[in-house]
């Protein structure tokens, strides 16, 4: 399908009417139409005159913030290591509680890489591996007798630990031994999407199993006894489902090894020496086109319209641990870090320098105004997700059909974060970027 390009007045029209919808109890503060029309005013001075030492500076400080971010995944990543290899040293419900704090701990950097994907696409191409979801858990380990796959998949219950050869279709593979490398060839098995064997969602899937509350308090609840061996074991293959929670947290590491690699300073032929070589509009090109598609078809998009639309938890992001409001939380974060050009290191230490904000402010103050008021907008919509989830309704609470309020909720995150696309396009055109056409993922908002 040909993705016809989203104009900025509609992408803010659209957000003004999403806002409208309901009486939540956040109305008051939806995104105002005098911003969005500040947004779209005629530029003060020609478009697209940027100089080009400014625009260099800007991506390379663009560069230091992607090889912090990801950097930071990798330390939490070795962290969540360490409390898996404590946990199966001696698996109880401490160790357990342990290794799921440190899985959601690694989550925090890592979500705030995402608005890296779509412009750069040695990170798309690498990501699947690190992140995809939702995936059909039977293709791992046993499930409920309620459990629903998707529609079509051949591997939805092939049981990668209960079996040392599974059956996809009509071909039969030999998952005997469990390995790093043997993992990642499982994913997209069958031709399937659903089918991932690896990344986050597989360690969360391992951590705290399925979330069987439907709509309903509360998230998966594997018990530790699961890894023990002997007597007191529970879940069956034991050996085996701890080898594989070891195998998948190792590849985890070694993918953000190497995209920290990628991104590591002062390498000739690196993916950042390729980047930094490009024209600075180009990269500010990158930089904006990563926004505006995480903003609005993969976050506003894929992670809550469908969710909501179907009222399905098994389209949230961090189903089995219930940590989607961080998840969104941190996506839209991450946004916002790109455009001031400042990031907080997981050790508290604050990067800022050169920025998007610095040059639209310098070519129409009104534009980046514009933007930096949707991009505060937009997190404190999604705050209000936060604020809720840590009183004891969560994201899939939210999203329950008959849950008006709490519909509402996500509803005016979705129109803040359609509104703020639309600035960030328009912030885009004063940098001489007219046609920028962030992706929609082909949702109609």
């Amino acid at each position: 399908m040909i993705r016809m390009p989203l104009a900025t007045a509609s992408l803010l029209a659209i957000a003004i009417s999403l806002a409208g919808c309901g009486e939540g109890k956040d109305k008051a503060a939806a995104p105002q139409a005098p911003a969005a029309a500040s947004a779209t005013a005629p530029a003060a001075a020609p478009a697209g005159q940027v100089d080009e030492a400014a625009a260099k500076a800007v991506v390379a400080h663009y560069a230091d913030m992607v090889f912090a971010v990801y950097s930071d995944a990798e330390s939490t990543a070795k962290t969540l290591q360490t409390a898996v290899d404590t946990f199966l040293a001696n698996p109880n419900d401490e160790t357990l509680k342990a290794a799921r704090t440190a899985w959601i701990a690694a989550r925090v950097p890592y979500l705030q890489s995402e608005v890296f994907r779509f412009g750069n696409t040695i990170i798309d191409d690498w990501e699947g591996q690190v992140n995809a979801w939702p995936l059909d858990e039977g293709l791992i380990d046993y499930v409920d007798k309620s459990y629903e796959h998707a529609l079509g998949n051949p591997g939805a219950n092939a049981n990668i630990i209960a079996n040392n050869e599974i059956q996809v279709g009509e071909d039969k593979v030999d998952v005997k031994d469990i390995t790093p490398e043997k993992l990642a060839s499982l994913n997209e098995l069958g031709g399937s999407e659903a089918n991932v064997a690896t990344g986050y969602h597989a360690i969360e899937f391992l951590l705290w199993g399925q979330d069987l509350n439907g709509t309903g308090p509360g998230a998966g609840n594997r018990p530790a006894s699961d890894y023990l061996t002997g007597d007191s074991a529970t879940g069956g293959h034991n050996e085996r489902r701890r080898t594989y929670l070891r195998a998948v947290t190792q590849l985890l590491v070694s993918d953000l090894e190497e995209m920290v690699g990628n991104w590591k300073p002062n390498v000739e032929d690196n993916y950042r020496a390729t980047l930094e070589s490009e024209p600075g509009t180009d990269g500010l090109r990158k930089m904006l086109f990563g926004m505006g598609s995480l903003s609005l078809g993969e976050l506003a998009g894929e992670r809550m319209k469908v969710s909501l639309e179907a009222n399905s938890p098994e389209d949230e992001q961090d189903c089995f641990s219930d940590n989607t409001h961080y998840s969104h939380f941190y996506d839209a974060k991450g946004i916002r870090n790109v455009y001031l050009g400042e990031y907080t290191r997981v050790d508290g230490t604050k990067m800022s320098g050169a920025s998007l904000s610095s040059l639209v402010a310098k070519a129409d103050p009104a534009a980046d105004s514009a933007l930096k008021a949707d991009l505060a907008a937009t997190e404190a919509k999604i705050q209000v997700m936060v604020d809720h989830a840590e009183k004891g309704e969560h994201y899939d609470q939210l999203i329950a059909a008959g849950n008006d309020a709490g519909n509402q909720i996500v509803r005016d995150a979705i129109a803040a974060l359609v509104k703020q696309t639309g600035s960030i396009e328009a912030a885009a055109g004063k940098l001489g970027i007219s046609d920028l056409n962030p992706d929609s993922a082909d949702h109609e908002f």
